[in-house]
């Protein structure tokens, strides 16, 4: 009997004890869930309400920091931009001022230059950074990428410096040869001489104005507004027509080949401005008696098909270090040359736009001494191409360029010319 009672004893304690211990532990755990995680303290917890959500929807790179300069939070912008590094602020000037600002609670604001993170090349990512108080503990910081902002602004200050001194050139020859004419108003020779200098000047203005007018329209008009199916032959017949008396003058040979009947989508007057451009430099740039040609293929690329249109020639060529810049404004390789051909340094950069705006792009091969390769590619029409597939089930094996067409232009070498019909 005693033994039965003390074993009863036992187990009362026993049970006792265990409910002291589950008590204990799930207080303990009601208070470990009430405690604040790290994520919490630096987010919902100490940012004031509404601050969070306003903060997501910014444009620019936003960093809160605490009293001891800790991120609170950070958008993912600010990440991209290196601004924030192991929970740090790497940015030592807004570091600073987000001291300063946090210890008299005035706003600032500065514009720094920033290098740009995984280049290597030391380019500057401009910024500005303006830091406000927020709250009694807190520091708001945003920061805005001007980069984009600078570099726009530099292109439109070198546009209106270009277009001031292209045009300058031409206005101020008018003006001398006018006073020229008049002081040999008894000298019917040299009345005729300066006349003839007026009207290629003259000649030189219309066309830099024509061209600015062009460039203007390329850059704000939609080519898919009155887009086409637009014949690629008709195009480059059209090129070389208007070519012709230029080339005729130096005795340069113009020859068409390639495949026949390929067709792109976009706008017909875009589109042959581009190509005459292409093939006005060819002529202008090629020495006399020399051979300009012009080729088009299809080739198959990810997205559907393309039309390549390349224009070859013989000419002076394009060094390594002008091809990356050949598509500026008023660029000119050889700007003693241009003026004598009456270049404006706008062709290219029409090109450029009006292949980007139809969706293709214009690539240049060259070599100094040997000529240069401009090669225009535009996505095929695609109503074109449809028909085509349905009419023939043979078209999917057809060759690059047409078995009645001579194929002996090789478009990676400037100096092998096709061989078709040569137009005088």
């Amino acid at each position: 009997m005693d033994v039965n009672a003390a074993v009863a004893a036992l187990a009362a304690i026993a049970g006792v004890c265990t409910g002291v211990i589950a008590m204990l532990a799930f207080r303990w755990s009601e208070r470990d869930q009430a405690r604040p995680t790290r994520t919490s303290l630096h987010t919902d917890a100490v940012l004031p309400p509404g601050v969070d959500t306003v903060l997501s929807v910014l444009r620019s790179s936003a960093v809160v920091l605490d009293e001891s300069d800790s991120v609170v939070k950070a958008s993912s912008a600010a990440y991209a931009l290196g601004l924030v590094r192991g929970g740090k602020l790497a940015v030592e000037p807004m570091l600073h001022m987000a001291r300063d600002t946090r210890r008299d609670g005035e706003i600032r604001q500065v514009e720094l230059d920033l290098p740009r993170r995984g280049t290597g090349r030391g380019e500057a990512l401009a910024v500005s950074a303006r830091v406000a108080p927020l709250g009694s503990r807190l520091v708001l910081l945003l920061v805005e990428d001007l980069t984009e902002a600078r570099r726009i602004e530099a292109v439109r200050r070198d546009f209106v410096a270009n277009v001031s001194h292209e045009l300058k050139t031409p206005t101020g020859a008018l003006s001398l040869l006018s006073e020229a004419v008049m002081d040999a108003s008894d000298d019917p020779e040299a009345v005729t001489r300066f006349a003839g200098r007026m009207q290629i000047e003259a000649t030189r203005l219309t066309n830099l104005v024509q061209e600015l007018i062009d460039l203007s329209r390329v850059q704000n008009d939609d080519p898919l507004e009155d887009a086409e199916p637009v014949r690629v032959d008709e195009l480059v017949a059209e090129a070389i027509d208007r070519s012709r008396h230029a080339a005729s003058t130096k005795q340069i040979t113009m020859a068409a080949g390639g495949t026949v009947d390929l067709h792109v989508w976009g706008n017909r007057g875009q589109l042959a401005a581009a190509l005459g451009n292409l093939v006005e430099n060819a002529v202008n740039y090629s020495p006399a008696r020399t051979r300009v040609g012009i080729a088009a293929q299809r080739v198959s690329a990810p997205g559907g098909d393309l039309i390549e249109i390349a224009v070859t020639d013989q000419g002076i060529g394009i060094s390594e270090k002008d091809r990356e810049r050949v598509f500026e404004r008023f660029y000119r390789v050889d700007p003693a040359r241009s003026r004598a051909t009456g270049g404006t340094g706008l062709g290219l950069a029409i090109v450029k736009h009006v292949a980007a705006s139809h969706g293709g792009e214009v690539t240049v091969w060259s070599s100094e001494g040997q000529g240069s390769t401009f090669t225009l590619r535009l996505p095929e029409a695609g109503t074109v191409r449809d028909h085509r597939k349905t009419a023939t089930d043979d078209d999917d094996d057809q060759a690059p360029y047409d078995t009645d067409t001579d194929t002996s232009l090789a478009l990676d070498s400037p100096t092998v010319i096709p061989a078709p019909e040569v137009l005088p």
